[in-house]
């Protein structure tokens, strides 16, 4: 034991000392290239003399960052993020000055442009030279989120965590944003993801199983659902409210809090992670204390409610700092790289990667993982009950590369080494975890509806509508079919291209969500009908019926209810839907339910349009500018995975059992009340609902009771039955809540409504 604990101090003196001389030589290397940058005196010195300026420089500007800057960064918690990205480069310049002021006779000095640049290399080499000397070890990395997990606990109730390994296991639930459950298999078969294929070839370990998602395929609806219990009125990533004149937009903080706001009302439960959790990564809170990288709750101030405190503790550490930022470039230039290789290549189907994007792309998938990873291996130490994690990284590369191209399965190679890490760590943790891993939708590869027909959703509602369209559009076989439907619906030419009348109404609002499109027309009060949109654009939803780019459409009827409408004059009233005929028939088993479900939200578009979908190919046309979308039916994207530790309760039989109190309910009823069945017809596990019970009841099963949420401790508000205050979108839970005994939660009534977000007006 006190072999191991020396052995320990001197490699961390050897590292301490390499470190140093690195950064000195840095120091002499830069003081000779740089004209702005000295470390003699005027009269010169010796070289002697220089290196131990250089060595002085070097430690008082390594001292500086280890005490200074985590200060500088605490104080900053004010500052926006991106703002905080360029401070760095000034801080950390501001202390390179200070250090060469504290050389003795004034031999250090620096021009303040040139101090940024010598600071950020000097904290490169110091990175990489203590990096170099720690491969593979991860004991000093978990030491130092350690000691950092201790300061968190200090102050924490004494029975949370329990005590040892010995105590009540903690759940860590880490999300692959995007990848669906055939990409997982075929990964781990293929060796890309070792760590995986150890979980499943482990005949103890863990099961796979997939699920399917509702009609909309995004996270925006999935990750709302498991992590609040609702995403009832959440048709798309994007959608238009007439009554507000809005457009919510998942991605978007205001919507997000606002669509947070809804589930909790609905379901009056604060979410997954209520009970002692922590949300790192995600669109929602889940009702948990510890947040970073939280969209929902961005926008929110005070302390513990800042997303970003994540964020900016992972970078007090100027060697975290220096290391992200380093495979922050190296995956700009990597992506460059693989952008140009594809277009010199020629390769189909492609998408514009140029300005911004692989700046995007570099945050996503090193900026955002390094962040997360850390603040759950923190969280692992401090003991937490439940952590949430969401790692995007192959959804943003999927959607511009390909969900089967080797960029992809570059990016699931990395995060398999981070749930290797994760693994790692949980098992030198205080308090035993379940590690559990699941995917919010897959990815459904496919030419752009744009790149195949040469005209995008927007422009074929245009000219189906008679409306001007922009003149490549004009000239493409879509519009000119569109506008000879419209001349033949009039019974009368088109001016221009152009129906008079029609010009004089709002333009219609079309949004895109993969390969879902939304259309709703402004100024017409409530949800268009069929009939009133013929009597508009008599030509319209024939146009979109019958394009060869189009699975579909939902449209309500003055006459015959909601109908579904497809090509060649198929039109099949919603209650008639089936998954064996007829237009939702390549769609698969369930498509007819999530279209029958969608019908009932209040925000349910005019028009509701499904891109096609080829069952042999497996591909569709995204409405945007991805190679790998989703959002819609169609294909891997609605078929992601749960792979879970097989000392949980299988998620099959938690239905099963769900359907058997459901039937029990019914029997008693008394006549007219309504009884909501948590499994859809058909069985298995269907929608992110089905998911968020399926989570919940294994909280339940391994640390105690997840009570929802009532008003009871908070300031304010009403009565013990009466929901959540709107004005709180997910607080920590109360010690009434802790003490039920475990039973599945209530599932919610999804007979009431609920939301879903981007667009452009057409």
């Amino acid at each position: 034991m006190a072999d191991g604990k020396w052995r320990r101090a001197g490699a961390t003196l050897i590292r301490v000392i390499a470190v140093w001389a690195a950064s000195a030589l840095t120091l002499l290397a830069l003081a000779g290239i740089l004209p702005d940058f000295r470390l003699q005196s005027d009269d010169g010195d010796t070289i002697t003399r220089t290196a131990f300026t250089a060595a002085w420089g070097a430690g008082a500007f390594g001292l500086l960052s280890a005490l200074v800057w985590p200060v500088l960064v605490r104080a900053l918690l004010i500052v926006p993020a991106l703002v905080l990205g360029a401070l760095v480069f000034f801080l950390n310049g501001s202390l390179l000055l200070i250090a060469l002021r504290l050389i003795p006779d004034g031999r250090g000095d620096a021009a303040p442009e040139t101090a940024v640049v010598v600071a950020a290399v000097m904290s490169a080499v110091a990175s990489a030279t203590s990096t170099a000397f720690a491969v593979r070890d991860d004991d000093a990395y978990r030491r130092r989120l350690s000691r950092l997990a201790y300061r968190r606990r200090r102050g924490r109730p004494a029975d949370q965590g329990g005590p040892g390994r010995e105590g009540p296991p903690g759940t860590v639930f880490i999300q692959l944003d995007g990848v669906g459950h055939d990409a997982l298999v075929a990964a781990a078969a293929a060796g890309l993801m070792p760590t995986v294929a150890g979980w499943l070839a482990d005949s103890s370990g863990h099961r796979l199983t997939p699920w399917r998602t509702d009609w909309s395929s995004q996270t925006g609806a999935s990750q709302l659902a498991i992590l609040h219990g609702s995403n009832h009125d959440v048709p798309a990533f994007r959608w238009y409210e007439k009554e507000t004149r809005t457009v919510m937009v998942s991605s978007r903080p205001a919507s997000a809090l606002e669509m947070q706001r809804r589930a909790i009302e609905r379901t009056r439960d604060g979410g997954l992670l209520t009970i002692d959790g922590a949300s790192r990564g995600n669109l929602f809170s889940g009702g948990a204390g510890q947040l970073a990288l939280v969209l929902s709750m961005a926008a929110r101030r005070g302390k513990g409610s800042r997303s970003r405190a994540g964020y900016f503790a992972y970078f007090s550490d100027p060697a975290n700092a220096t290391r992200t930022a380093l495979s922050f470039v190296a995956e700009v230039v990597r992506e460059i790289g693989q952008s140009t290789r594809a277009r010199a290549r020629k390769v189909t189907p492609r998408v514009k990667r140029g300005g911004l994007y692989p700046f995007i792309r570099a945050f996503a998938t090193v900026v955002e993982r390094d962040v997360v990873v850390a603040a759950v291996l923190g969280d692992l130490f401090a003991g937490r009950t439940a952590v949430y994690a969401d790692l995007v990284a192959y959804d943003e590369v999927a959607h511009h590369s390909g969900p089967h191209s080797r960029d992809a399965e570059k990016v699931l190679e990395r995060l398999d080494r981070s749930l290797a890490l994760i693994a790692k760590i949980a098992d030198r943790t205080p308090r035993a975890y379940r590690i559990v891993l699941l995917s919010d939708h897959g990815q459904s590869p496919g030419e752009t509806f744009a790149g195949k027909y040469g005209l995008t959703l927007k422009d074929l509602v245009r000219a189906g509508s008679g409306l001007p369209v922009p003149r490549r559009a004009q000239r493409t076989r879509s519009a000119s079919e569109a506008r000879d439907a419209v001349r033949i619906a009039l019974h009368r030419p088109v001016e221009g291209g152009v129906d008079e009348q029609a010009a004089k109404l709002s333009d219609p609002i079309v949004l895109a969500s993969g390969n879902l499109g939304l259309i709703s027309f402004p100024d017409i009060g409530g949800r268009a009908s069929r009939e009133q949109i013929d009597r508009r654009h008599p030509a319209l939803l024939s146009t979109l019926a019958n394009h060869p780019g189009i699975g579909f459409l939902l449209v309500r009827s003055e006459e015959h209810g909601s109908v579904v409408l497809g090509p060649g004059g198929a039109e099949v009233p919603i209650a008639e839907l089936s998954d064996e005929e007829g237009p939702l028939a390549v769609f698969g088993v369930g498509a007819a339910d999530a279209v029958r479900r969608t019908d009932t939200f209040p925000h349910v578009a005019d028009i509701m349009v499904n891109s096609m979908y080829d069952p042999g190919t497996g591909t569709v046309h995204a409405f945007e500018e991805q190679i790998g979308s989703h959002g819609g039916l169609g294909g891997e994207q609605s078929r992601p995975f749960l792979l879970w530790p097989r000392g949980l309760t299988d998620p099959l039989d938690i239905m099963a059992a769900e359907s058997a109190e459901s039937a029990e309910s019914a029997e008693s009823a008394e006549p007219g009340e309504s009884v909501s069945a948590p499994v859809p017809p058909g069985g298995g596990l269907v929608g992110a609902e089905a998911v968020h019970r399926v989570l919940t009841r294994w909280l339940q099963e391994s640390s105690g009771p997840q009570v929802p949420v009532r008003a009871e401790g908070f300031a304010g508000a009403g009565p013990v039955d009466e929901p959540f205050p709107p004005g709180v979108p997910g607080a920590g839970p109360t010690a009434a809540r802790t003490a039920q005994a475990i039973q599945p939660l209530p599932p919610p009534n999804r007979q009431d409504p609920a939301p879903d977000a981007t667009g452009t007006t057409a």
